[in-house]
């Protein structure tokens, strides 16, 4: 048996000690170091039981809760998990066209909302998260931790957004650096399109690099006024309004890498199926071992025992008769 807290125990066990001897040993050196009504209230007098029995058996009461306090346990060894998942690295398209309205309440924040359905859809996947528009950048590293990447990703608010185009060159670059050592290297994209020859150049670097496409397109085929910061259309040099569609060209690019697409909708089934297809690709690939201990906790019983004693030193504590008050005849 082993106490995990020793210290912790020790620090109480000691001013314990000299408190127990004070109250057990009802010297008069007592009265000297306490004031008499104090030391009053801290003896336990009566007649149910005796006084020197009942203070044994509180103190031996808190003695075990001291006990408890230091978690003993009974060692087991140590056994090796090995943990399973996938790697895949979330972008996300922060292009001026996101802030279109064709999906409440625009496509940024409509996204986001994908992405953490995702994340929920792939609990055990090291999953990292970058941003682009005219250029790419990460937002966090590769981490299980889906609580901690949803707080950064509520963070990508409409200020990150950049009316530039979307550069999807810079976004294959990123991507290949940092899944260059990945197997698989997954790449999910959450975006309204781009144009078209960009895609191909982003076709082609996906290739080059191994690289398997999945892509979430947010918008609609009708599509919506591209917006300003201040939420005003955008119109063109002819004095038109510049209007934004989904484009599904990317979606045909991630199924010739070997990936596949989904046309986001609401509810979360979709981002469900999608991580379904990735895992049955690919499957669960190991990601390491951990090791963990072993170990039969046995404070509760100390615990109980305690209770027991204390409910025992309580029980036996003297009652002040009660008198019963008769009426006259």
């Amino acid at each position: 048996m082993t106490v995990v807290h020793p210290w912790l125990m020790i620090a109480l066990l000691v001013p314990f000690a000299i408190f127990a001897i004070l109250i057990l040993t009802n010297k008069e050196g007592v009265a000297r170091i306490f004031d008499a009504e104090v030391l009053k209230r801290l003896r336990v007098e009566g007649d149910v039981l005796p006084l020197r029995w009942r203070n044994t058996v509180l103190l031996f009461s808190v003695f075990l809760m001291i006990l408890a306090l230091g978690r003993p346990v009974i060692e087991h060894g140590e056994r090796t998990i090995a943990l399973r998942g996938l790697n895949a690295m979330v972008t996300l398209d922060i292009s001026g066209s996101m802030r279109s309205r064709d999906i409440y309440p625009n496509r940024l924040v409509f996204a986001k909302r994908k992405i953490a359905q995702l994340l929920d859809a792939m609990p055990n996947d090291e999953v990292s998260l970058g941003a682009f528009a005219h250029a790419a950048f990460m937002l966090a590293p590769f981490t299980t931790d889906k609580a901690t990447l949803k707080q950064i990703l509520d963070g990508v608010d409409e200020s990150y957004i950049n009316l530039s185009s979307t550069n999807f060159e810079a976004l294959a670059d990123l991507a290949a650096t940092f899944l260059e050592k990945k197997k698989p290297k997954i790449l999910i994209v959450v975006t309204d399109g781009g144009d078209k020859n960009a895609l191909k150049t982003f076709a082609t670097l996906l290739k080059e690099s191994g690289i398997t496409l999945y892509a979430i397109l947010i918008g609609t085929e009708k599509g919506a006024p591209v917006l300003d910061p201040k939420g005003h259309p955008v119109t063109s040099s002819q004095g038109t309004l510049a209007i934004t569609q989904r484009n599904d060209a990317l979606g045909k690019i991630a199924r010739s890498t070997g990936g596949d697409f989904v046309i986001a909708g609401n509810g979360k089934g979709d981002m469900e199926k999608l991580a379904r297809s990735i895992h049955a690709k690919f499957g669960a690939r190991q990601q390491g071992n951990i090791k963990i201990k072993e170990r039969t906790e046995l404070f509760i019983y100390l615990l109980a025992a305690a209770t027991l004693f204390l409910l025992l030193g309580l029980m036996s504590l003297p009652r002040k008769p009660i008198k019963l008050l008769r009426s006259k005849p």
